[in-house]
């Protein structure tokens, strides 16, 4: 399944249009980058009871000033917490399609289950093809982890499923050894899951893997751009961006 051309038209806001008060992947974010006709980019964590949540991070500490992990909760003691002093909650994804309903364009990354980006990846991506049944509208579901990029496209191969990328220094990755950083970084395993696309990082659009990609008319996006010069960079090489902490020009 093709990308969407909106994915490539709209700026796609990182974890909805946050801002003070307005915290990331909250409903206030999402409802905000609606309002102001932006495409809405989304991170999917599974809580103990199976639940698919919008959460980027694996553990509470940041965001909700607990030591608790997503993995560990279920949803109904989850919803109890409030982002970053706000009166937000964790949202469900469930939630998100239903405000979204079609609006703008959705971009779905479902987070690594284990840290290691290898087969361990548990059952979020056919929750998330379940909770997609049906939706009406622009969506599409990346991952870093190729595993949950095949698993995905296997559960809804009429979704638009993509990988989520970057230059894999091994200093940034504790966790992979440095045969798959290399790996990864080469986006080898592009075809064989079933990719349509990648979102790749903006500090390495000259990877040859993204070039190569590029040059076989494989839509590139890249994360996370804070600026109009970041922007016009990226720009000669990826066709749409991730954004946060400015306001890029829609077409």
């Amino acid at each position: 399944m093709a990308l969407h051309p909106d994915f490539l038209r709209l700026p796609i806001t990182h974890r909805g249009l946050h801002s003070p008060g307005v915290p990331e992947n909250s409903m206030a974010a999402f409802r905000a980058a609606i309002d102001a006709g932006y495409g809405i980019e989304c991170d999917i964590q599974a809580t103990a009871d199976g639940q698919a949540v919008v959460f980027h991070d694996y553990d509470l500490s940041r965001l909700a000033d607990d030591a608790g992990f997503v993995a560990d909760l279920h949803l109904s003691r989850l919803q109890e917490f409030r982002l970053l002093g706000s009166d937000e909650q964790i949202p469900t994804l469930r939630q998100l399609l239903e405000e979204v309903a079609g609006r703008v364009p959705l971009l779905i990354e479902i987070k690594d289950q284990d840290g290691r980006l290898g087969p361990n990846i548990g059952t979020l991506q056919d929750k998330v093809a379940r909770e997609l049944q049906g939706y009406q509208g622009p969506v599409a579901v990346m991952s870093f982890n190729p595993y949950t990029v095949g698993a995905f496209h296997e559960a809804a191969p009429e979704i638009t499923a993509g990988l989520t990328t970057c230059g894999y220094l091994p200093e940034e990755w504790p966790m992979l050894d440095d045969e798959m950083c290399d790996h990864l970084a080469q986006i080898a395993d592009f075809d064989s899951v079933g990719a349509e696309f990648i979102s790749h990082d903006h500090d390495d659009l000259g990877n040859p893997a993204v070039l190569a990609l590029a040059a076989r008319e494989v839509p590139v996006l890249c994360w996370t751009i804070r600026s109009p010069e970041a922007e016009a960079r990226a720009r000669r090489i990826a066709q749409n961006i991730t954004f946060e902490d400015y306001f890029p020009e829609k077409p």
